[in-house]
């Protein structure tokens, strides 16, 4: 697969590293890949893949432990998810590729980033760290704890959602209530298992010594009201990574590309085609 021209959409999977990674791609151009955060897959890109998709070959992995990706409880590592996307970009016959990626996509997309120099041409950072906090990690924690006592679907997205959309979004209770169907019954669920193996994952990394080696121009995008990841965090991002671009989108909180999707697909379609 050459890094320009149209390319054929895929819906597949591919083993690598002993999983069966699930993937899709779409569009045409230069290679985009999409790293998902926490608890989400590749259709948690839907609200921008329209669009980018427009300009760029889209490359959406499901993370393991996340959607189709099987077996879901398998050892996860940010690491090993950084390794399976590399994996996928050798199948798929790319020499570099850009790469995006969210949350907890951002701590895989700079390991990949770091270890990785030659793949990556530019990269895009959204809603993230270069480690996680201890209040984060307790968080998360307690998350994966209510979550394994039985708390009804519903009622913990609904816990979720506090944190990562701008009070605006709850105004507006029949679209919190279609996103909250929607998330409940999304036919590919993340086990219990594997978001407490993702939540452990996020705990164990920190690449803020290694900030520094990023080689690849970088976008740092951050929602003004993201109260995971505040901006000291992000601006830790572009003080310390070599060549950065710093973008604030206002009217977002964690989830940016949810949220301002047209605002956040003109950042990185600008910046990727700058």
């Amino acid at each position: 697969m050459k890094n320009t021209g149209p390319q054929k959409n895929i819906k597949g999977f591919v083993k690598v590293n002993g999983i069966h990674l699930y993937y899709e791609t779409i569009g045409s151009g230069k290679p985009l890949m999409l790293v998902a955060g926490l608890a989400s897959d590749s259709q948690s890109w839907q609200p921008v893949t329209k669009e980018l998709s427009r300009h760029f070959l889209l490359i959406m992995p499901d993370n393991r432990g996340s959607g189709r990706t099987v077996p879901q409880d398998t050892d996860t590592s940010i690491r090993q998810i950084a390794d399976d996307c590399v994996a996928l970009s050798r199948h798929l016959g790319l020499d570099s590729f850009d790469l995006l990626g969210h949350s907890m996509g951002g701590f895989v997309a700079l390991d990949l980033a770091i270890r990785y120099p030659d793949l990556v041409d530019r990269l895009i950072l959204e809603g993230t760290a270069s480690s996680d906090s201890k209040r984060n990690n307790a968080l998360f924690s307690d998350w994966a704890d209510t979550l394994a006592a039985g708390m009804g679907k519903t009622e913990w997205f609904r816990m979720l959602f506090y944190w990562i959309f701008t009070e605006a979004f709850f105004e507006n209770e029949k679209m919190v209530e279609r996103a909250l169907y929607q998330t409940v019954h999304y036919p590919y669920p993340q086990s219990t298992t594997a978001f407490r193996k993702q939540v452990e994952a996020i705990a164990a990394f920190d690449c803020l010594a290694k900030l520094s080696e990023v080689k690849s121009k970088t976008l740092v995008v951050r929602g003004e009201e993201d109260i995971l990841f505040p901006s000291d965090k992000s601006a830790l991002l572009a003080e310390k990574i070599p060549h950065t671009v710093y973008k604030t989108i206002k009217n977002a909180a964690h989830s940016i590309h949810m949220e301002q999707p047209e605002a956040f697909s003109a950042s990185v379609v600008s910046f990727l085609r700058e």
